[in-house]
């Protein structure tokens, strides 16, 4: 009785090994609404918007998450800005941080951690580092410790938060998705990963589709953008371009299951109509790749 039980039971697992569409279907990626995160808002808005009017702006689009990207003159309404998020249950996704060497003493990193610290905010810091003089000389396995270990003090200052860091990609050696792999696994600390830039990858194009499948495991945040090939230069909105329909469609076959950023990143563009641009142009994607789970969303 036992053995005919174990012999069916194994007849069972070859049929439905044998039959794919038996098995239970993929996880798609979540491109729902809820699911995006509000990105290049702060410097980049013509109007110029304070913290009770951005909030309210992205209520009112229905968009719940905000990835803080600031400059010099924002750091004193950081504490307005959590205020307003707070009032219209807009939740601090991500905030942005960039360094280079000895961030210990850098004092916009300061900043950052003096109003994470007073506040007792839990998120999740995007992080751009810049290479410094000599840094080029170094080999590959140079780079990879010299950057980790500048990286380490940020991203365990960052864990007695309850925080985490994402790396950003915005071009040079630090830009280079392998590289940044590199770094993830040196370090080998649980709360460090990866926000991939669609804006900055017009130099990935041609690799997206061997690298993505490496980085997909350390992958925080998706930020979306139009990218046309053979253009270095320009941006463009998503659904503007000729390649990111065919990146997004591999990002929602591989199950991914993290928020998408979209993105303004235009100076001269009220934010509004930017992030209005963006998900037209990213339902338009949608609609193409057939997923109606998540078009149904942006028409509740």
């Amino acid at each position: 009785m036992h053995k005919h039980f174990i012999y069916s039971c194994f007849l069972i697992w070859i049929a439905l090994t044998a039959l794919p569409g038996m098995l239970p279907a993929q996880k798609r990626a979540d491109f729902s609404r809820s699911n995006l995160v509000a990105w290049c808002i702060v410097p980049f808005d013509a109007v110029q918007r304070g913290p009770e009017e951005r909030a309210r702006m992205l209520h009112d689009l229905g968009i719940t998450k905000l990835a803080y990207d600031w400059r010099e003159h924002h750091i004193p309404t950081f504490d307005d800005e959590l205020r307003a998020l707070g009032k219209y249950g807009i939740k601090l996704e991500a905030f942005w941080m960039s360094s280079g060497r000895d961030p210990a003493n850098n004092p916009n990193v300061q900043s950052v951690f003096d109003f994470l610290e007073r506040n007792r905010v839990k998120t999740r810091l995007w992080l751009m580092m810049s290479e410094w003089p000599g840094f080029e000389d170094l080999s590959q396995e140079g780079k990879v410790e010299a950057m980790s270990r500048e990286i380490r003090y940020i991203a365990e200052r960052a864990g007695k938060l309850g925080c985490d860091v994402a790396l950003y990609n915005h071009g040079g050696w630090f830009g280079e998705p392998e590289n940044q792999v590199e770094i993830i696994r040196y370090m080998n600390l649980d709360n460090v990963g990866i926000v991939y830039n669609f804006h900055h990858a017009r130099k990935h194009l041609s690799r997206f589709a061997s690298f993505y499948p490496i980085m997909l495991p350390y992958l925080k945040c998706i930020n979306l953008a139009g990218l046309k090939e053979g253009d270095s230069e320009h941006f463009y909105r998503t659904g503007q371009g000729d390649a990111e329909k065919e990146m997004i469609r591999q990002v929602w076959k591989s199950g991914y299951r993290g928020p998408f950023g979209i993105i303004n990143h235009d100076e001269s563009k009220d934010a509004e109509k930017g992030l209005l641009e963006e998900i037209a142009g990213l339902k338009w994607i949608l609609y193409e790749l057939g997923d109606k789970k998540s078009l149904r969303t942006y028409h509740e």
